[in-house]
Parts: structure tokens; C-alpha cells; sequence
């Protein structure tokens, strides 16, 4: 009846939500164990043990690699507009775009989001400068006749040469 005066005991919880907590907090404890068991650095040889040369060859394998390719895009770019399937202007646009793109592939410069006075402001290589100057810049952004593009790819070359 409500209103009496007679007091009832609590609820009285299963044991298998203590079993449930333990296996939760056992699940948890296995994960960040294991997290830092295969996070964690491979035993082998220490920083002092390794051999310098290593490394460097293999850096050296990759930008080698990484020129090779950047000059066989402009190649592709170069044949696409010769056998008139780009334009002189998207041949040039896609110049800059494949230049600034090795650019920040081989030395992390953010080259394809900047623009030309900042890449100046940042000091690159005057070879990009030159081919974003007299080359890209005026044939996409200028009204008139874009300029040759094979003179572009020339640029864009010498920029994948000679980049450091």
C-alpha cells in the first residue's frame, strides 16, 4: 500500500555485471599492452651500430627515381600536345602543375598551393622561378596566344635536373 511506513531492501545487482566490469577492464589493459608491444621499436642493431652509408644510398635511389619519373610526365605532357591532344594552354598548366608537384614530392616545399612572389619571397631555385616566370604564368594567366609549350617542357626539365 503507498503511504505505509514498511522500508524495502535495494536492488540487489547480478554478479555477472561485477564479471562484465573485471572483463572490461581486462580487455582494456590487453589493448594498450599490446598497442605498445607492437609500437614500439624492433631490437636489432642500436643508431650507433647502423651503417650511415645505408641509408643514403637508398635516398639517393628514391630522388633518382623520383627525377625519372617527373621527367617522364613531362614527356607524356610534351607527346599529348604535339599529337594536339592538349592545348598549348593546358599543356602549360599541366607544365606548372607536374613542376610544383616534384617540387614538393623531393623537397616538401608546399610549391603547388603558393604562388609565384611567394615562391620567390621563399628563395627557390631560380630555375623554377624562371620556368613559373617566362613560362607557365604568362600562358595560362595572360589574354593572347599562350606561349610554345615545348619550351615549357624544356623548363620544366632543367627544373628536375637541377633541383637540390
Amino acid at each position: 500500500m503507498p503511504g505505509s511506513d514498511e522500508l524495502y531492501p535495494p536492488f540487489q545487482y547480478s554478479g555477472w555485471w561485477l564479471l562484465l566490469a573485471f572483463g572490461l577492464l581486462f580487455a582494456l589493459v590487453a589493448g594498450a599492452w599490446l598497442l605498445v608491444l607492437l609500437t614500439r621499436p624492433r631490437r636489432g642493431k642500436t643508431s650507433f651500430e647502423t651503417d650511415q652509408a645505408g641509408p643514403q644510398v637508398l635516398t639517393m635511389d628514391v630522388l633518382s627515381q623520383l627525377r625519372v619519373e617527373y621527367l617522364e610526365r613531362i614527356q607524356l605532357i610534351e607527346t599529348d600536345y604535339r599529337e594536339r591532344r592538349l592545348s598549348a594552354r593546358n599543356a602549360n598548366l599541366e607544365l606548372s602543375r607536374v613542376v610544383r608537384t616534384f617540387v614538393n614530392e623531393y623537397s616538401g616545399i608546399e610549391a603547388p598551393v603558393l604562388a609565384l612572389d611567394d615562391l620567390v619571397a621563399r628563395g627557390v631555385h631560380p630555375a623554377l622561378i624562371d620556368a613559373m616566370g617566362r613560362h607557365y604564368y604568362p600562358s595560362i594567366f595572360r589574354p593572347g596566344p599562350p606561349i610554345d609549350p615545348a619550351a615549357g617542357a624544356e623548363a620544366a626539365r632543367t627544373v628536375v635536373r637541377t633541383w637540390h
